[in-house]
């Protein structure tokens, strides 16, 4: 609602007049601000942090500059490691999944423990890294990462002289909103155990 000054207000000077507006937009605050991404509305007292975005989505925002309100509860990570060297009754010829058994970190328990599967929860950028070891085991494996079924990160383990190595590697992923990933055994087999293995991610920024 715009300000409806007194009539007497223009035969003020004008720093005071400048003062008085000063005073009124100070203690002017917003009730409620819209979040973007799908994030619940923030009720703002005092202060808030306008984000200027110098690229703004295509998607329809509140505002046609750009400008938006963000929460900082978009933090998405995990990280997960084999811990015993057991094979779990789901890891058969069938799926071929590489379960985990120890979470260190499930930042916004985006990663299902019982199912070793990553759901990303909004579209944007992604960092993998797995190492799967293979333990007194002389054939050559293949792990690849998994994004909605297709192989897009392998790594392979193969030297028959030593008792214990391992398929390393790391990439970045565009996944969107649902897409699910996790780590598959493409080739070969770990019947000695992967123990020592791990497996982490991370939301590096949205899109």
């Amino acid at each position: 609602m715009p300000f409806l000054f007194p009539p007497l207000l223009p035969s003020l000077a004008p720093r005071s007049v400048m003062f008085i507006g000063l005073l009124l937009l100070v203690n002017w605050v917003p009730e409620k601000v819209n979040c973007q991404n799908d994030t619940e509305p923030m009720v703002l007292e005092g202060k808030c942090l306008v984000v200027c975005d110098s690229t703004p989505s295509a998607e329809p925002s509140g505002s046609a500059l750009g400008m938006s309100v963000r929460s900082g509860s978009g933090r998405v990570a995990f990280s997960a490691i084999r811990n015993t060297n057991h094979e779990p009754s789901e890891m058969s010829n069938r799926t071929m999944t590489i379960y985990f058994d120890q979470i260190l970190v499930n930042v916004g328990g985006h990663f299902d423990p019982a199912r070793s599967i990553f759901e990303a929860p909004r579209k944007g950028v992604y960092s993998f890294s797995f190492h799967v070891v293979k333990v007194y085991n002389r054939q050559t494996i293949q792990v690849s990462l998994v994004l909605n079924g297709w192989p897009v990160i392998s790594a392979f383990a193969g030297d028959q002289d030593v008792t214990r190595e391992a398929a390393t590697n790391a990439g970045l992923v565009i996944m969107e909103r649902g897409d699910k990933t996790y780590l598959k055994l493409e080739r070969g087999n770990l019947m000695g155990g992967w123990k020592y293995s791990t497996f982490s991610g991370f939301l590096v920024f949205p899109l």
